[in-house]
């Protein structure tokens, strides 16, 4: 297979809101079918271990941008506003020649300064967006397209490249609303899941191993998914037990319903793709900005670094360099999307973007050793909204360890309590559902040191500090190498 086509490819970067990961197909689900995403790991490669760097919208989109964590790039917090000047691998295309263009969901602030930069094209919806007939703000101004936002978000970007002339390459962005709430389907898939959804084996997570810090968080289906969220009102005399698996059967529905709007947007953009004759030379990805929990331990939305906030979906075809049928096991992040698509397309990427490219290992020529594990960082630490704390972690092929360091301490977030610090150590080999909180086990005593080194030599290694203002010693990395070496 060969690495590049004598064409450089066009890009295009479908990216939805929200999306978990076990809600595809491809990636195993056994709520609903994706036969359109799928079709495009069929057509390319499956990523098996793609994990967001800040479980938060705003933060990772910047990060995908930008190529950079979140606290090189500014964009910690939903509050924090991007930079748009800053360079990112649209503005790096651009210098390479590429036309660039941008539709859908930004959300990464309502400043001026915020909009975006280095875009040909942009046509985006104003925050969140509506559901039904969205507003959009481009260069001209704000206005109301009439029609359903998957539709329509779709309808815009093809529209764009009809519109353009000459030979040179595009990039072109389709950032989805769907499937973030309010979950609100349209006409044509508002009947779809009827029948009962499984209930995940860990809905009625009671953390009994786990630190005050997650029991603490307001995220539970059964008392924090409202009335509106549901668009009806519960049946009258339900026991708790009862109302959380009705108001888990409402939520999925809708949920699944938005997705399948996607799904078959997606699909519309590979018809069209083929149609032009361009599908194999155009590198077509899919993505979500993080996971989400599904029920999953009880609980809907994102924040933590449990895995299914953390794992992104990530499927991406282009035939004339990538086998079809690929699966990558290989740990990536979203950090790592900006110079695994200047690569694909040729581009020198920005000195300062971090992480890796990981293009040659989807080419089978791998440009650098592949990653050991991967660091995470959430901001926010609120005590308003979804009390999920702030805390920074490390995740390897086997093991995650996860600081709750529980305050500000003058760092950027919105945190106004605090809490003492907390640590969770978890064995995904064993205990996959991460059920068990291991880190006071002394039989992981040793694991235990040894990820803690990790983590903070991840962090170092991409600028960010502990938030306790401690770096381990030289001794502690030297009794880690030492515990390495006699294994």
């Amino acid at each position: 297979m060969s690495t590049a086509s004598a064409r450089r490819p066009n890009i295009v970067l479908i990216l939805t809101d929200d999306h978990a990961a076990h809600s595809i197909g491809a990636y195993g689900s056994v709520v609903n079918e994706t036969p359109r995403i799928d079709e495009i790991a069929r057509q390319g490669v499956r990523m098996d271990n793609c994990f967001v760097t800040n479980s938060l919208c705003s933060p990772s989109r910047a990060s995908i941008l930008t190529g950079t964590y979140s606290h090189v790039n500014g964009v910690t917090t939903l509050f924090t506003p991007i930079d748009a000047s800053q360079p990112t691998f649209i503005s790096q295309l651009k210098e390479a020649g590429y036309r660039t263009g941008m539709v859908g969901k930004w959300h990464m602030g309502e400043q001026e300064s915020a909009n975006p930069q280095g875009f040909d094209y942009w046509d985006v919806l104003i925050n969140q967006g509506e559901y039904h007939n969205p507003r959009f703000l481009s260069k001209d101004g704000i206005r109301v397209e009439e029609g359903y936002a998957t539709d329509v978000i779709t309808d815009l970007a093809i529209d764009w490249v009809e519109s353009l002339e000459g030979d040179e390459p595009w990039c072109l962005l389709i950032w989805h609303k769907a499937p973030h709430r309010s979950w609100e389907p349209d006409d044509k898939h508002k009947d779809m899941y009827s029948d009962p959804i499984p209930v995940p084996g860990t809905f009625w997570d009671d953390y009994s191993t786990r630190s005050a810090s997650a029991r603490r968080a307001l995220m539970r289906i059964a008392d924090y998914i409202n009335n509106d969220d549901v668009k009806v009102a519960p049946p009258e005399g339900l026991s708790y037990e009862e109302l959380a698996l009705w108001k888990y059967q409402r939520f999925m529905q809708d949920y699944l319903r938005c997705v399948a709007s996607v799904d078959d947007n997606v699909g519309r953009v590979t018809d069209w793709l083929r149609e032009r004759g361009d599908f194999d030379d155009t590198l077509l990805m899919y993505s979500s900005d993080q996971g989400f929990f599904l029920g999953d331990h009880g609980w809907f939305d994102k924040r933590f670094m449990y895995e299914e906030s953390l794992r992104m979906p990530l499927v991406a075809s282009y035939p004339r360099a990538i086998e079809a049928g690929s699966v990558h096991d290989g740990i990536v992040t979203n950090v790592d999307f900006a110079q695994t698509i200047l690569d694909a397309a040729g581009a020198e990427a920005h000195p300062r973007m971090q992480g890796r490219s990981f293009w040659g290992d989807l080419v089978g020529v791998p440009s650098s050793s592949p990653a050991e594990g991967m660091y995470y960082r959430y901001w926010e630490n609120d005590d308003w909204f979804h009390k999920a704390p702030a805390h920074y972690g490390y995740r390897d092929a086997r093991y995650k360890i996860i600081h709750f360091y529980n305050t500000s301490n003058g760092l950027p977030g919105t945190g106004f309590f605090e809490y003492p610090a907390e640590w969770e150590l978890y064995d995904l080999e064993r205990d996959p559902e991460e059920l068990r909180n291991v880190h006071d086990d002394p039989q992981y005593a040793s694991i235990r040191e040894e990820l803690k080194v990790k983590l903070h030599a991840a962090q170092a290694a991409v600028g960010d500090s502990p938030a306790d203002g401690r770096a381990p010693t030289e001794d502690d990395r030297r009794s880690v190498l030492t515990r390495l070496t006699n294994r």
